[in-house]
């Protein structure tokens, strides 16, 4: 018995040891676990991201959104050149907070909060700098030359993506389970509805632009597949997907206008001037009642510019072959085709107070002298340049946007990018001057694929980037008689006014004749109220896909609001109680009882009412409609 007890007792404390070393172990290795961490919150404390180095050196962070985990367990680091065998130590972190605003010579509003929460980890091999906002956080890699990424993106559950898809309509709505293969940024995100999130990047200084991997065997899981880039990485986060498009974190990592090397002081942009703009590609074959035929050519450019100087807008958009067939190598972008025309037009122009912008493209920018044509350009007297159908890898076309850019600055010109520009990333806060770029399927010439949702996505995914060149505002829903792309568009023409509106961009180059557009006084008001800088800009209320309500408040006081929806037609209810105490006088255009963007495009209808922000509006939209509203204080 006595025996038997020993030998119970010595099995209990043996077991007991047993269990004592291992969770001794067992804590041991969860304080192993993590060698270093550092936690970044935003500056309401809403968000925070966790950076966690392992002993195995790999360094992985996490992002929390209002207490739920959104992304957990991405790689950062770097695979250098180098040193792709040395292990990377972490050696110490510094945190700082910085409050200040940013005042936009021209954007979405007049002020833009400008605070953040920021940390920098200093590796034995490099350094990682981590930003968090109120409305997302971005972060980048410093003090090494950059070969590749281990950079991921890794989410915490099958959420809902959209994709940036070229000349073609958005990819999604898809489970980031069934995405394979590359993605373009800007992805678009939804886990819930009430998280949002989106991945772009910003201050893209040099190398290949983003490019996202699909990660096999790693569920739900991005892995940054470009070479040698050199930008922020961005993810962006609101509760509602308005709140993405209403975000400025995309231009807030950009520096701010840099200095002139010549005079020594920070450049100034004062000569940039946004707003609606005429353009003379989509006239050119237009036929009016009276027998006038348009082309691209002065009797055309010249009523153009009278009615851009009737109706307050600034300037009028030059399309190709003013100097020549465009891709004629033998076509002088400053001595050819049109030219003598294109002079007096710029004199003409200037004494109406509306501005002339010249088209440019790789042909005429390679076989002559660039920096000369674009400086002729700005004695001249011209506001801005489009450039179209720029060549090289993506890598080379970021340097050659940038290079072009700046040349644009030196001679104040505006300037707009066409024919698969790389993606925006911010440019307008350092170089003002960048006031759009067809970042998007522009409308005109994408119509087999452009239909009404294609407008309520690309929204929420490519506008996120930035400024987009769209080509809304056409009047004449029929086109016959265009030379080019002569075919119908598929959404109303109330749609059409709202999108002038909804869609960001510092030049929105409208696409009819003065005629058509004379046809409907309202909606003509309407585009003709959108007088830039915005003073505020305000996504109401949208769903991804299906429709969007956007107010801004144009640069004279005057508050619009312009909604849109898919193929499906709806009632839409504003709250106006984002106007500022008073009374005020709402010019209300909807699409009217029988419209529809497959059957009867035209039909609108217009009522006019007094309202207070305690009031609400109610807009019926027809299938591929939509609704504008012009609010005038009293």
């Amino acid at each position: 018995m006595k025996l038997s007890l020993v030998k119970h007792r010595y099995k209990t404390a043996l077991q007991l040891s047993i269990v004592f070393f291992l969770l001794l172990a067992q804590n041991k290795s969860i304080a192993q676990k993590v060698q270093h961490s550092v936690e970044i919150q935003s500056p309401d404390k809403k968000l925070q991201v966790h950076i966690v180095q392992l002993p195995d050196e790999h360094i992985t962070y996490s992002f929390k959104a209002n207490g739920k985990e959104l992304m957990t367990d991405s790689k950062l680091g770097l695979q250098q050149a180098k040193s792709k065998s040395e292990e990377v130590h972490w050696v110490n972190f510094f945190k700082k907070s910085v409050k200040s605003v940013w005042r936009p010579v021209w954007g979405k509003r007049l002020v833009v909060p400008d605070v953040y929460n920021e940390a920098t980890i200093d590796l034995s091999a490099y350094q990682i700098k981590f930003r968090v906002y109120n409305n997302g956080f971005a972060f980048r890699y410093e003090g090494a030359k950059i070969d590749s990424e281990f950079t991921e993106f890794k989410f915490a559950g099958d959420y809902t993506a959209w994709y940036y898809n070229g000349e073609n309509a958005n990819i999604g709505p898809e489970k980031l389970s069934k995405a394979t293969g590359l993605r373009r940024p800007v992805v678009t995100i939804k886990a819930d509805n009430r998280n949002f999130m989106a991945i772009h990047e910003a201050d893209l200084q040099g190398g290949q632009p983003l490019i996202l991997q699909v990660v096999k065997n790693n569920p739900n899981t991005f892995a940054v597949d470009s070479k040698r880039g050199q930008a922020w990485r961005v993810l962006m986060y609101g509760q509602t997907p308005g709140a993405l498009v209403d975000s400025h974190l995309i231009e807030l990592l950009n520096p701010p206008p840099a200095v002139d090397k010549k005079t020594g002081k920070i450049i100034d942009f004062s000569w940039v001037k946004p707003g609606v703009a005429l353009w003379d590609w989509r006239i050119n074959g237009a036929v009016t009642d009276k027998g006038f035929k348009y082309e691209m050519s002065w009797p055309s450019w010249k009523r153009m510019v009278d009615f851009a100087s009737e109706q307050h807008i600034g300037s009028l958009v030059l399309d190709a072959d003013w100097y020549g067939p465009e891709f004629n190598k033998d076509s002088d972008p400053t001595k050819g085709g049109k030219v003598e025309q294109v002079h007096h037009l710029i004199n003409y122009a200037k004494e109406k107070g509306v501005g002339i912008w010249l088209y440019l493209n790789d042909v005429g920018g390679d076989a002559y002298p660039l920096e000369q044509t674009l400086q002729q350009y700005g004695r001249w007297g011209a506001v801005g340049v489009k450039y179209g159908f720029m060549k090289g890898s993506p890598e080379q076309k970021n340097v050659r946007t940038r290079m072009i850019t700046r040349l644009c600055a030196e001679n104040h010109l505006m300037v707009d990018f066409h024919d698969d520009p790389v993606h925006p990333y911010g440019q307008m806060r350092t170089w003002p001057n960048a006031v759009t770029r067809e970042f998007c399927q522009a409308q005109s010439d994408g119509h087999q694929v452009f239909q009404p949702s294609t407008f309520v996505t690309s929204v929420f995914v490519n506008m996120l980037a930035g400024p987009l060149d769209m080509s809304n505002g056409a009047m004449d829903m029929a086109q016959k008689g265009r030379v080019d792309n002569s075919m119908p568009v598929p959404t109303t023409i109330t749609a059409e006014a709202a999108r002038t509106l909804i869609t960001f961009s510092g030049a929105t180059i409208i696409p009819d004749i003065p005629e058509n557009y004379r046809k409907y006084p309202s909606l003509l008001q309407f585009i003709s109220s959108e007088r830039m800088p915005w003073k505020e800009s305000k996504t109401l209320d949208g769903v991804i896909g299906e429709y969007i309500v956007m107010t801004r408040q144009a640069s004279t006081g005057d508050w619009l609001i312009g909604a849109a929806t898919n193929e499906q037609g709806r009632e839409i209810n504003i709250s106006l109680e984002f106007l500022p105490k008073g009374t005020y006088k709402a010019m209300i255009i909807q699409d009217g009882q029988d419209a529809d963007f497959r059957s009867n495009k035209e039909s609108s209808r217009t009522t006019h009412l007094e309202v207070t922000p305690k009031s609400h509006i109610t807009l019926k939209l027809a299938p591929g409609g939509g609704g504008c509203v012009l609010l005038q204080k009293k």
